[in-house]
């Protein structure tokens, strides 16, 4: 057995033992690239560290901190008392609202991660206060940075189509860009109809002033009343969330309230204007807050979400050992040398979608669209598509918890069973790594777009 097929095959046994035996994947992760960088790839330990993902690691301690501080202050529930003002208590639109913020953000310059990070705890404490399922909120903010990701202004856009310039390849920015907005914004309509969507839109709007906590009928304190924006009272069936009667007070701007409102501000500022690291922008302005209310900082610092910083830091750990010894190279080159096009063009959009849900999007881009360029030079394939095709493969699957951003959303969300969030996730992103990439294939490749 080939070192790189043994060293997939371990990552197979690292997920069935972490799902059946509830052990720590992160941990199991850490075992096996010490014994696979050891036995296998013959590394040191210099080597099985150069994978461990130390600029992740400070965003999801930075933002965790963060808005834990944010939560502990009431900063959080007076951002979401603002959002139903903006949206005149529509619930139902808050989702697009953060699909729209991050697409934004992306499309303008920032780093997809940056984006998610500053939105995804505010959304997430949003989804938590008035029932909206986390996966939904969760999604949209991601799908939403990816909407923006291709423009020809932003981050990604402009590495993909300076590949493409290099590679001396066909190339259209504007269908890029299209591409990627059109899959995402389709992706996200069909999660929000699947996830509660609809329910949102039924229950109407609630008073701008707040409502109290969202409760489930099956928990103590429960109610069967939900209140409308048209007056009425309706019956909901047992054990769905519902929004009791009475209204929560409007939360006030406290002196901690408005310094970590001058700090989220000085986050977006630091990392959109400035090009600053986003985890070690948020940790220093953390600092600032513990210093002057150390009440808060005892508070939130056990709000780090420790467990997921294992999981995510040591399953990418041994995905840079894979990477080290040439296990992904090993597999692109491998689908590249069948010589039926199409074939060895969809199946390039799944080695894309895999890898990228453990690994850097860009970093997968970057390899295989040149491991493409032989067949495209054959002229069966249009470039343009396949580019296309490669591009939204690659990055839609970053809702996997074991991506960037889909961390960033595991690590943001309060008052949730993280362990369940996480399954849900991984199932939500195996499902977008088993659709996405041979559906943008039939409708991008075997058109022959370019």
């Amino acid at each position: 057995m080939s070192p790189e097929l043994l060293s997939i095959l371990v990552l197979a046994v690292v997920f069935v033992i972490a799902t059946t035996r509830s052990v720590n994947m992160g941990a199991l992760a850490f075992a096996a690239a010490f014994g696979v960088g050891t036995l296998v790839a013959d590394l040191d330990a210099d080597g099985v560290f150069a994978g461990f993902p130390g600029d992740l690691f400070v965003v999801l301690v930075g933002v965790t901190y963060l808005f834990a501080l944010a939560r502990a202050n009431g900063t959080t529930d007076w951002l979401v008392h603002a959002a139903v003002r903006m949206v005149r208590g529509r619930v139902a639109l808050i989702p697009w609202v953060m699909f729209a913020l991050t697409g934004a953000l992306t499309a303008i310059g920032a780093v997809s991660p940056a984006a998610v990070a500053i939105v995804a705890p505010i959304a997430l404490s949003f989804a938590a206060r008035y029932g909206i399922s986390p996966l939904l909120m969760g999604a949209m903010v991601v799908h939403g940075a990816q909407a923006g990701g291709f423009s020809p202004i932003s981050i990604y856009g402009s590495i993909v189509n300076g590949i493409v310039e290099r590679e001396k390849l066909p190339g259209s920015e504007i269908t890029l860009f299209l591409a990627s907005l059109l899959a995402n914004l389709v992706i996200a309509a069909v999660v929000f109809a699947v996830c509660g969507g609809p329910k949102l839109w039924r229950q109407g709007a609630v008073a701008e002033t707040g409502v109290s906590p969202v409760k489930r009928e099956d928990e103590p304190g429960g109610t069967a009343v939900s209140g409308g924006g048209g007056g009425g009272t309706r019956t909901a069936p047992a054990s769905t969330l519902t929004r009791t009667d009475a209204p929560a007070a409007a939360v006030p701007l406290t002196a901690p309230v408005i310094a970590t409102l001058v700090c989220l501000v000085a986050l977006v500022v630091a990392v959109l204007g400035f090009d600053l690291d986003a985890g070690l922008t948020a940790i220093t302005l953390a600092v600032v807050l513990s210093t002057v209310w150390p009440d808060d900082s005892r508070r939130a610092v056990t709000e780090i979400a420790w467990p997921t910083v294992l999981l995510i830091t040591g399953v990418l750990t041994y995905v840079g050992v894979l990477d080290e010894m040439g296990t992904i190279t090993w597999a692109g080159e491998g689908v590249g040398g069948i010589g039926v096009p199409l074939l060895a063009a969809v199946l390039l959009c799944y080695i894309g979608a895999i890898v990228s849900a453990f690994a850097s999007s860009v970093g997968i881009m970057g390899a295989l669209i040149p491991l493409a360029v032989p067949f495209l030079a054959q002229g069966e394939i249009g470039a343009v598509g396949m580019v296309a095709a490669l591009a939204v493969s690659a990055t839609v699957v970053d809702v996997s918890p074991f991506s960037t951003n889909g961390a960033l959303v595991l690590a943001a969300a309060p008052d949730v069973d993280r362990e369940r969030f996480f399954r849900q996730l991984m199932a939500y992103g195996g499902i977008v790594v088993a659709a996405v990439p041979a559906v943008v294939w039939l409708v991008m490749v075997v058109p022959g777009w370019g």
